[in-house]
């Protein structure tokens, strides 16, 4: 089956190699499920789980939880996009408020908090 969303699947190998690149972190099971979900579906599977993912705590260690699906799905590249919900956005915007991350302008927040 072929992916049915490409771009956004590109957009996950892009931090995967950037949190590899700078940070050496190999996030070799994030990068599987890519290889065997495509984007979206590891999307929706990593922002919806109740806990956090291995690979947010590790890039939340690290400070950089910019390099998150959450954060991804948020990014202005993707806050608008309709292949997500406003409760996907949602899911991952209370992920990111719970690990005290703070929000670059133009990042999508909810409109009432």
């Amino acid at each position: 089956m072929p992916d049915p969303h490409p771009d956004f699947t590109a957009a996950m190998f892009n931090i995967y190699r950037r949190a590899l690149k700078e940070e050496r972190y190999p996030a070799n099971y994030f990068r599987e499920m890519l290889e065997d979900r495509f984007g979206y579906d590891t999307a929706i599977q990593l922002i919806h789980d109740t806990k956090p993912s291995s690979g947010y705590t590790a890039l939340w260690d690290r400070g950089r939880l910019d390099l998150t699906v959450e954060a991804l799905i948020l990014s202005p590249a993707w806050r608008e996009s309709t292949i997500f919900t406003n409760e996907d956005r949602r899911a991952a915007f209370d992920r990111l408020t719970q690990y005290h991350y703070s929000f670059p302008d133009g990042y999508w927040q909810p409109s009432a908090r």
